[in-house]
C-alpha cells in the first residue's frame, strides 16, 4: 500500500493547483479559489501567502465589491515578472516569444531561416541567439522559469532528441541538449511534437477546454496529430504516439514524406490540395496558398471547388476513423487544417456520416482552434510551464540559485 502523502507534499500539491487556477482561469477572489479546490479560507490565504512571498502572484482588493462586509482579495498572476521562453520550430515557421505566468505573450519574435537553409547547426543556434535577446531585454526582476519548444515532427520525450523531422531534413539531432547549452540561461530546455503540445493547449484555454477526449489535427505542410484520453495525452512509448498524419487511407496513393504512399497527410494536407487546384508552380505556399484556395471556391472556381471536394473526401476518411477508434467528444483542426477543413466541412461531414460508427458520431463536435496559429507556441509556453505549476518553490529556489 502506498504511504499517505505527508503535509508537506499535501501543500505543494495544494501550491501547485491553486497556481494552475490562476494561471488557465486568470484571477480569482480568495473565495473562489477555497470552492475550486474545496479547501478553508485560512488554507487558502496560507497558500496565496507562500506565493505571493515568492512573487508568483499579487493580491488585491476588487474593483467591484457587491456585498457587504469585508470582500474576499483577487489573487493575479505575475505575468510581467515570472514568464518562459516558448519556441515553435514549423516547417514554415519560427517563432521565440516570451510568454507570462496566465498565458500573456510578452514578446515575440519571428526567426528568419540562416541562409534559406534548414541546416539544423545554423538554425539551432539562431534560435538561442534569439532567446538570449529575448531574456536580455526584460525588466529587473523578472525571471525566466523555463523554457519549451514545439517541434514539427517526431521528438523523443526523455531527451528533446528530433528523430525525424521530415520536412525540413532533420534526423536524430539532439535540439533539447543543444538549445540549452547554447542559450546557457540555467535552464534544461523541453522539446515535445507540436501537434500533442496543441492538443494540450487547447484542452488546457482553448476549443477544447474541460474536455477530457479530443483528437487535434495540426497542418504545418504534412499533418500531425495530438489525441487525449481520459484528460491523458495518449503517448505511446517513447513518446511518439499521434502520428495520425502517417495513419494510411488511400493504399497505393500519394508518396508521402515518411516514405510510404496515401498517408493522410499525403491526400489531405496542403501539398495535396495545392497540386489538386494546379496551383504548385504559382509561388504562394502555406497558409497563404490554402487561403486563396479556399476563397477561390467560394467565388465559384471549379477546380478549387474539385480540389477541396477531394481532399475533404480523404479527410473525411481520416477523422471517420479516428472517431470510430477514440469516440472523442471533440475533433478540432488547427494549422493549416484550419483552414482546409473549413473549405471543405461539408465533405468531411458526409464522409463521416457514412464511415463513421453512429454511436460514435452521433455527439462529437467538429470545430476549428480557437487558439489559431497561437496554438503550438501556447503549447511549447505550457510545456515550459509544468515544472513550477507542479512544485512552485522548489522550482522558483533552483532557477534563482542556477541564475
Amino acid at each position: 500500500m502506498r504511504a499517505a502523502p505527508s503535509p508537506e507534499e499535501i501543500r505543494r500539491h495544494n501550491l501547485g493547483t491553486l497556481l494552475r487556477h490562476v494561471h488557465l482561469s486568470g484571477p480569482a477572489s480568495r473565495a473562489a479559489l477555497a470552492e475550486r479546490m474545496g479547501l478553508n479560507r485560512s488554507t487558502i490565504m496560507a497558500l496565496t501567502s507562500d506565493l505571493t512571498a515568492a512573487g508568483l502572484v499579487t493580491e488585491e482588493l476588487p474593483k467591484t465589491v457587491r456585498k457587504a462586509g469585508r470582500p474576499s482579495l483577487v489573487v493575479r498572476p505575475e505575468s510581467d515578472r515570472v514568464y518562459v521562453l516558448a519556441l515553435d520550430v514549423g516547417a514554415d515557421r519560427l517563432v521565440v516569444a516570451r510568454v507570462g505566468l496566465g498565458g500573456t505573450v510578452l514578446d515575440r519574435a519571428d526567426v528568419a531561416r540562416p541562409g534559406g537553409t534548414h541546416n539544423a547547426d545554423d538554425l539551432i543556434s539562431a534560435l538561442a541567439a534569439v532567446g538570449r535577446r529575448l531574456v536580455r531585454g526584460t525588466e529587473a526582476g523578472a525571471l525566466c522559469v523555463g523554457v519549451g519548444v514545439a517541434f514539427s515532427g517526431i521528438v523523443r520525450q526523455e531527451d528533446g532528441v528530433v528523430r525525424h523531422g521530415p520536412n525540413i531534413g532533420w534526423v536524430d539531432v539532439p535540439l533539447g541538449t543543444e538549445l540549452t547549452r547554447r542559450m546557457a540561461l540555467g535552464l534544461r530546455v523541453s522539446v515535445g511534437n507540436d501537434a500533442n503540445l496543441a492538443a494540450l493547449a487547447e484542452r488546457a484555454r482553448g476549443a477544447g477546454a474541460g474536455l477530457d477526449d479530443i483528437i487535434y489535427l495540426h497542418g504545418d505542410v504534412g499533418i500531425g496529430g495530438g489525441v487525449i484520453v481520459g484528460g491523458r495525452l495518449l503517448g505511446g512509448e517513447g513518446g511518439y504516439g499521434g502520428e495520425i498524419g502517417h495513419m494510411v487511407v488511400n493504399p497505393g496513393g500519394r508518396p508521402c514524406g515518411c516514405g510510404s504512399r496515401g498517408c493522410l497527410e499525403s491526400e489531405a494536407g496542403e501539398l495535396a490540395l495545392i497540386a489538386l487546384a494546379g496551383r504548385s508552380g504559382e509561388g504562394a505556399s502555406g497558409r497563404r496558398a490554402v487561403e486563396q484556395i479556399v476563397d477561390a471556391a467560394d467565388r465559384g472556381d471549379a477546380t478549387a471547388r474539385s480540389a477541396l471536394h477531394q481532399v475533404g473526401d480523404w479527410l473525411g476518411y481520416g477523422v471517420a476513423n479516428l472517431i470510430n477508434i477514440f469516440n472523442p467528444s471533440m475533433v478540432i483542426f488547427g494549422g493549416v487544417m484550419r483552414e482546409i477543413y473549413m473549405g471543405s466541412a461539408a465533405q468531411v461531414r458526409s464522409r463521416l456520416a457514412i464511415d463513421g460508427l453512429t454511436a460514435a458520431r452521433e455527439s462529437v463536435r467538429l470545430r476549428t482552434s480557437s487558439l489559431g496559429e497561437e496554438a503550438t507556441l501556447m503549447g511549447a509556453a505550457e510545456l515550459a510551464f509544468s515544472d513550477v505549476l507542479t512544485d512552485p518553490l522548489e522550482t522558483l529556489a533552483r532557477v534563482r540559485n542556477a541564475d
